[in-house]
């Protein structure tokens, strides 16, 4: 109760305290105060009305994010994977290949470059258009690239599928090693 009551008393005493006097000092200065001053003529000053503004509601810029216009159109006209052979096997003995990624307009500031291997991200995220694979199991595989801001995906490009083949000790088609045969020495 307490509270409400000073809050209408204050509410009471601010057109009270809203009038504004201007008198002259004894150095001839101007002063201008809320309070009338003692022994001293002041003049009753009129203020004008106080400026006050709407607030408005903000609008919704056609590069907003959340936009359903900017979710329809994308930011790159052109985003997929090359390098990646289409009805052949992809053949990496370690595993390990670059694919380069087609990118129109250039990749935007704030904006990386992020490999999808079977689903899951793959590697660092990074500027460049060639990306590395190191590793890759032997057998079918589908990849994709996609345009991430921070952790966030702006857009990602078909996927591809594509197999790789890699050498193992124990393939039939790599003929085995065999020692050569040591050559008798003349007997002296």
């Amino acid at each position: 109760m307490r509270p409400l009551l000073a809050c209408l008393l204050l509410v009471l005493a601010l057109p009270a305290s809203a009038q504004i006097y201007k008198y002259t000092d004894a150095n001839g200065n101007t002063v201008f105060t809320n309070q009338p001053p003692d022994g001293t003529a002041a003049e009753s000053v009129d203020l004008p009305p106080t400026n006050t503004v709407e607030m408005q509601t903000p609008k919704m810029s056609a590069d907003a994010p959340g936009n359903s216009s900017t979710q329809n159109e994308a930011p790159y006209s052109v985003l997929r994977l090359t390098g990646i052979p289409d009805e052949e096997a992809m053949r990496a003995n370690n595993g390990t290949f670059i694919v380069s990624v087609s990118i129109e307009p250039r990749l935007q500031p704030g904006h990386r470059l992020r490999l999808i291997l079977d689903g899951e991200p793959y590697g660092q995220a990074s500027n460049v258009p060639s990306l590395q694979l190191t590793n890759v199991d032997r057998g079918e595989h589908s990849l994709a690239v996609a345009v991430v801001a921070g952790e966030r995906i702006v857009q990602q490009s078909a996927t591809e599928t594509f197999t790789v083949q890699r050498i193992s000790v124990n393939s039939p088609a790599r003929p085995p090693v065999t020692p050569p045969r040591p050559t008798p020495r003349p007997a002296n």
